[in-house]
């Protein structure tokens, strides 16, 4: 079976978040399924490092029409862990310091998605399915059916579009229609492509797509409600029976505490207590690096996080300066984002200094340190299509305290004490004092030494790879191609 994987981004080339390893992940995980051929397609940015750049087969120069526009498009390949990647060429479009956030991100997108189908014939791979991912490849779909109906080269191809996070849709104004896509107005009067007298390019991947997946069970069928929906709820509802969830993964060879070179102990998911020692030591040199008190009995409680509101954060902002009055424990946070978080966890700081550490910036290392350190993982999230942060928290043995809302319902499970079953500790509604009474929860189980390996030890040994998740693309795929 050959599949086209359609990503704006994807591991190691560009990262802005959690697309780009699932971009980077699946197609590897998939490749090792006998008979699966699975190749990625994504634009050649300029954030992509020149040691990438150096390693590209340039293997196709030819033009694309954007609307009125003639441009330039080049392709160029590169074999990666056993995936072919091929990137859109166009430094007009793509060679620039960011990666999305500029005023044309329309021209630039729709260019990508025009590309992708266009340049099938000079790369020689017509697939079996297209798997386009999140807005900037929303209209693959769109354009399949509407620029190459009738050529016999496209007819059997069969796309699928998986949705990541439903908040960011690819909406512009509806001007775009003529002036960049070049599309009969008919297809926005008709409410194909028309949102709210925009045009949005996720609204028209939707509609296109034989089949609708997303990034976990719960968040396909939370986002047919209006809470979640951001109104696109009553589409998707439409869609119900061509609507899949499958929970993301992560890449056990890159996140793993044994091999890991960024920890200052390594360490494996050995019951023994000697690998929960060894899981100290982590967090007695990140308190010594942290200039935090050290102790290696005093729980550290963590977020690594994007510091913006669907994360949970007012919830944290409302009870955390209690908890930290009353409760004995370190917090530890990583991340960027919204000023006023940025502000108030430094206020946090200084108001805590024994107590809190803030890190108002991001690094790769201090974040898989963190992990290794922590022994509770907070992510009290408003809404989480899956969430990565909790599964590499659990593969490090850092109990997850979070929401039961989308991929955190469908990885976390509350430790049941008689059973001795359950990962983490989980709370229902969207309610600060909730938070803060599971936060309660997990740190009183931490005082009682045998039932917390227990925990750690379901954590670590709970299986988040991307081996299943392949598994169940495959049966997707399969399902499609007999529709």
């Amino acid at each position: 079976m050959k599949v086209l994987y359609v990503a704006s981004e994807a591991v190691p080339f560009v990262k802005t978040g959690g697309l780009a390893d699932g971009a980077g992940s699946l197609p590897k995980e998939l490749n090792k399924i006998p008979g699966m051929d699975v190749r990625v397609i994504m634009p050649k940015f300029g954030k992509i490092s020149e040691e990438w750049r150096n390693k590209m087969e340039h293997v196709y120069d030819g033009t694309i029409n954007v609307s009125w526009r003639t441009k330039f498009v080049g392709i160029d390949k590169l074999e990666h862990e056993g995936v072919t990647y091929y990137f859109v060429d166009n430094e007009e479009y793509y060679y620039r310091d960011g990666v999305y956030g500029y005023d044309d991100d329309a021209e630039r997108f729709s260019f990508f998605c025009r590309a992708v189908l266009n340049c099938l014939p000079a790369i020689d791979f017509f697939p079996d399915v297209i798997n386009s991912n999140d807005w900037h490849a929303g209209l693959v779909s769109v354009l399949l059916k509407l620029e190459h109906n009738g050529d016999e080269r496209y007819e059997n191809i069969k796309t699928i579009y998986t949705i990541h996070n439903l908040k960011y849709q690819g909406v512009f104004p509806k001007d775009v229609m003529s002036d960049v896509l070049g599309l009969d107005w008919k297809y926005f009067n008709n409410g194909d492509l028309e949102f709210y007298d925009a045009v949005n390019f996720m609204k028209g991947g939707i509609i296109y797509s034989d089949f609708v997946s997303t990034v976990s069970k719960t968040y396909a069928q939370e986002i047919q409600y209006e809470y979640f929906g951001e109104h696109l709820d009553g589409l998707l509802r439409s869609r119900k029976d061509d609507l899949y969830g499958i929970v993301n993964g992560i890449d056990y060879d890159t996140y793993n505490p044994a091999t890991d070179k960024n920890l200052f102990v390594n360490y494996d998911n050995s019951d023994d207590y000697s690998a929960y020692e060894r899981k100290c030591d982590n967090k007695v040199k990140l308190q010594e690096l942290l200039n935090l008190p050290q102790g290696r009995k005093i729980p550290v409680v963590s977020m690594v996080t994007r510091l913006v509101a669907a994360k949970g954060l007012d919830l944290v902002v409302r009870m955390m300066d209690e908890l930290l009055q009353h409760e004995d424990f370190q917090f530890v946070l990583l991340g960027t984002g919204d000023k006023v978080y940025e502000d108030w966890f430094k206020g946090l700081a200084w108001r805590f200094p024994n107590k809190v550490s803030t890190n108002i910036y991001f690094s790769n290392e201090l974040a898989q340190r963190i992990y290794a350190a922590s022994d509770i993982f907070l992510m009290p999230s408003n809404y989480e299509p899956c969430g990565i942060g909790q599964l590499i928290a659990m593969r490090y043995g850092a109990a997850p305290v979070v929401r039961e809302t989308g991929g955190l319902k469908d990885t976390v499970h509350q430790y049941d004490k008689y059973t001795q079953e359950g990962n983490g500790f989980v709370f229902s509604n969207y309610n600060a004092h909730e938070m803060m009474y599971a936060l309660k929860r997990a740190l009183a189980t931490y005082g009682n030494f045998e039932v917390w390996i227990k925990i750690v030890s379901n954590a670590m040994n709970g299986n988040f790879s991307w081996k299943d998740s392949a598994r169940e693309y495959k049966e997707l795929y399969e399902k499609l191609l007999q529709k």
